[in-house]
């Protein structure tokens, strides 16, 4: 009998121990049930909902596309003529600073009763010669019209066919933070074998004098000009052959696949896919997807 009781007592406490043991398991698995449900409802709530990105849009309109050639030359005065005198022959003094003539008038007198008479409107200037050189005292009176400069460019042969009398020119210098309008005047009629280049002649508006002659300028000859309609730079994604960009309806974002063409300032025209007063994305064009929402931050100017 007392070996059947101890029997008894060590299978109770063997099942007290189980049960104790299931009781723990079951809890603990409730509670990791519990946690995950919790924990997954906090990260549901936290990134299932995402804000919408902000985003900058542009409205699609014409702009003026063209293709362009870039070259330099030196800035010539449209006429020029140079008076010799002997210094110690001028009758007074001799002002001739920032000074402006016109046509027919007196530029200065000399002692044995002439007068130098400017053929043309334009400014006076002088330049000393080199002493030994037709007299110590000699000094060259230059007469310049400045209201419109001439630059002649050498430009590749290859651009034989695009060259065309009245084609606009911008021009510029280091010296000035602006562009000058010109055009082209005459183009040579033949194509020089040394250099593989044609000359051309530019005629530049100089109404401001701020041009002077023996400028080194930079040329931009512009052709092919197109007005098309056409979209910022930064709308537009490039993958592989294909171009796109983000449009806006509605506050919601759809891609829209399009064909480009030329690009000048920052622009790229747009061919087809896209029409005139449509809205698309210029910038935050990353944070995007497509028929995502997106909020308007402000439009590009």
């Amino acid at each position: 009998m007392g070996r059947v009781r101890i029997r008894l007592k060590k299978n109770m406490k063997t099942s007290s121990k189980i049960k104790t043991f299931l009781i723990i398991f079951f809890i603990a698995i409730f509670a990791i049930i519990t946690a995950r449900h919790f924990i997954g409802l906090h990260f549901k709530k936290k990134f299932s909902v995402r804000p919408a990105p902000g985003v900058i849009v542009s409205t699609v309109e014409k702009s003026l596309f063209y293709k362009s050639i870039e070259t330099f030359g030196t800035a010539i005065a449209q006429s020029s003529k140079a008076y010799r005198v002997q210094a110690s022959n001028i009758n007074g003094k001799l002002n001739l600073e920032n000074r402006f003539v016109k046509k027919g008038e007196k530029i200065l007198t000399l002692k044995d009763g002439e007068s130098l008479i400017a053929d043309f409107a334009g400014k006076v200037g002088k330049r000393e010669i080199a002493q030994g050189v037709l007299g110590s005292e000699s000094l060259i009176i230059t007469l310049d019209d400045l209201k419109k400069i001439v630059i002649d460019i050498k430009v590749p042969e290859n651009y034989v066919g695009v060259l065309k009398t009245g084609l606009k020119a911008e021009v510029t210098s280091s010296a000035y933070k602006k562009v000058f309008k010109g055009k082209i005047e005459t183009i040579s009629s033949r194509i020089d074998p040394s250099t593989r280049s044609i000359l051309s002649r530019i005629i530049v508006d100089n109404s401001n004098f701020e041009i002077i002659p023996g400028q080194l300028m930079t040329v931009k000859i512009i052709y092919e000009e197109k007005n098309q309609i056409g979209v910022p730079e930064s709308a537009v994604t490039i993958q592989g052959n294909t171009a796109f960009v983000y449009t806006v309806n509605d506050n919601t974002a759809e891609k829209r696949n399009i064909e480009i063409g030329k690009r000048n300032f920052g622009k790229v025209s747009v061919i087809s896919g896209l029409n005139e007063g449509d809205i698309v994305i210029s910038e935050g064009v990353s944070k995007v997807r497509d028929k995502g929402k997106i909020k308007i931050i402000t439009s590009a100017k």
